[in-house]
């Protein structure tokens, strides 16, 4: 009990306060006595009397304060020692939950902390990024008052180019109507010249038709008396320029087959008086041809479009090409170059001749319904004949004075190229004319048609002396060529099942039948010296046939 009485104590220390006058008299006290009064001091004493007197009350109120504190740690200990184990326990309880709550708090603390660092750095990069776009900003207002600046200049610029281009545009509408007025006329000018060109060329036309037909009629008579003249099968002319052949054979064999075109080749002429063979097809390249050996000689470009029909003048310098492109295209032979283009067809051309003594007249038919006369000197159009129904072959008479014309609607038809005039008309075909080939002495003519019959007319009365045909001949296209031997003996023409038929013109009769080529047969060609004969087909294949 002492020793609770001594820590109660200790928890509850009593202050002993003095009153003020109390203090006053104290620190009085300390003063020396001489130099105080003894009414002072009696007064002093009192007040000290007083100050014990108050000290006691208070102890004693003190001491009543602190009796239930003192009566309860006289209790027994064992009583107490229950209540503070639980209360133990609580504390332990609450101790727990407030190490859990601790480390729930850390945990947070530590995932705070990194965020705030995670944060921290975001936000010292977002303050570089801004100092960087800070940088670019000012870059780009200096960028910004410079192009201002440069916008500046470029419109004053601008203005004096406006005020320039008003002045060259009223400077250019001047010299324009100046120009116009020149052209003008220039244009009534070129007019009087190319009248007076035209009546200079009709002049000289007519000089030059007079002495070709004088020509031709000298040339025609020699050639009747020497067609009648035949010794030992060898038919010779005597005159200057003139040419020489022997009789021709049957063909039955395949010397050659060439593979001459990609897509299909469409036209064949050999070389007057020579085995030498020009070919013309869809990849628009005309190509010459050693039949001896079956070489390729050279090749001819400069066509616009696919070779339908090709004819070579009389003295073997110049091939002209009957094109898809609307034109018809002259090569010079020996170099290889393109002569001359002509133009003025406004559709396909689809058949083309040559005069057979002259090398400077050229006739051509196209699908815009017209047959045109060229000079090959000149290099234009020299007369125009129209007509009602498409025209797919054509020839010339020997004295060049007569176009034979096939047409789609079946007819034969014969022009004086001349004049332009409709000589006669006969109805050959049943469909579609789609070849025409002139004998070498000029006395027949082969028609060839769609109805697959095969006409030989007498030129000099229009009459049928002949008519060919074949169970198994069939024509493979409107173009398809069939041709006449050089001894006037023999016709030759394909089949669209890839075979040749060769027919006896005396006896009507078919001769020989060709078979090497798979494909439909386009055109039929024979060498003016009787041999070979050559056939092309839809594939690009060339045969000759010996």
């Amino acid at each position: 009990l002492t020793l609770t009485k001594k820590k109660s104590l200790r928890n509850h220390p009593i202050k002993i306060s003095f009153p003020s006058s109390t203090q006053t008299l104290i620190s009085a006290s300390t003063t020396p006595f001489d130099s105080i009064e003894m009414s002072q001091k009696e007064k002093a004493m009192e007040a000290i009397k007083d100050a014990f007197r108050a000290l006691r009350k208070r102890h004693i109120l003190e001491e009543g304060a602190h009796g239930p504190a003192i009566s309860a740690l006289s209790k027994p200990m064992i009583s107490q020692g229950s209540e503070w184990k639980e209360k133990t326990e609580k504390l332990e309880l609450e101790l727990q939950q407030c190490y859990k709550a601790q480390s729930r708090l850390s945990e947070q603390l530590v995932i705070e902390v990194a965020e705030s660092r995670s944060s921290k750095a975001s936000l010292q990069d977002k303050e570089l990024l801004i100092n960087d776009l800070e940088k670019d900003l000012c870059q780009t207002r200096e960028e910004c008052t410079r192009l201002q600046e440069e916008v500046v200049e470029k419109t004053k610029t601008l203005d004096l180019l406006i005020s320039e281009n008003k002045e060259v545009r009223s400077h250019l509408e001047e010299m324009t109507n100046r120009a116009q007025k020149a052209e003008s006329e220039n244009k009534m000018l070129i007019d009087r010249w190319m009248l007076q060109k035209m009546q200079d060329a009709e002049r000289l036309n007519e000089a030059n038709a007079l002495y070709e037909e004088m020509l031709a009629k000298l040339k025609a008579n020699g050639l009747e008396n020497l067609a009648r003249q035949q010794v030992d099968g060898i038919v010779r002319r005597n005159e200057d320029g003139t040419d020489h052949f022997v009789e021709s054979t049957v063909p039955s064999t395949c010397s050659h087959r060439i593979h001459a075109h990609e897509g299909g080749c469409g036209s064949i002429v050999f070389e007057y008086n020579s085995r030498t063979l020009f070919t013309g097809g869809q990849d628009r390249a005309v190509k010459m041809w050693d039949t001896n050996s079956g070489s390729l000689i050279k090749s001819l470009h400069g066509s616009l479009g696919n070779i339908l029909d090709l004819a070579i003048t009389h003295d073997n310098k110049s091939l002209i090409a009957a094109s898809s492109s609307n034109n018809l295209f002259v090569w010079d032979v020996n170099s290889g170059r393109v002569r001359h283009t002509l133009t003025g067809h406004t559709d396909k051309v689809c058949a083309v001749d040559v005069s057979k003594f002259s090398s400077r007249h050229v006739v051509s038919a196209a699908y815009d319904r017209t047959i045109k006369l060229w000079d090959l000197q000149k290099g234009y159009c020299t007369n125009t004949v129209l007509f009602t129904s498409n025209c797919n072959a054509i020839c010339l008479s020997i004295d060049g004075l007569t176009v034979f014309s096939g047409h789609m609607d079946g007819n034969l038809r014969l022009w004086d190229i001349q004049t332009g005039k409709l000589l006669s008309e006969v109805a050959g075909h049943s469909s579609a004319v789609t070849s025409v080939s002139l004998s070498r002495n000029g006395n027949m003519i082969l028609t060839s048609g769609r109805d697959n019959v095969h006409n030989v007319f007498d030129t000099r009365t229009l009459e049928v002396c002949g008519t060919l045909r074949a169970s198994g001949n069939r024509l493979a296209s409107n173009w398809s060529r069939s041709c006449i031997s050089p001894d006037d003996e023999y016709v030759a023409a394909g089949s669209a099942d890839g075979t040749v038929h060769v027919w006896s013109i005396s006896k009507g009769s078919i001769v020989s039948t060709l078979r090497e080529q798979t494909s439909p047969i386009l055109c039929c060609s024979w060498s003016g010296i009787g041999k070979p004969l050559a056939s092309a087909d839809k594939n690009g294949y060339v045969c000759t046939w010996t």
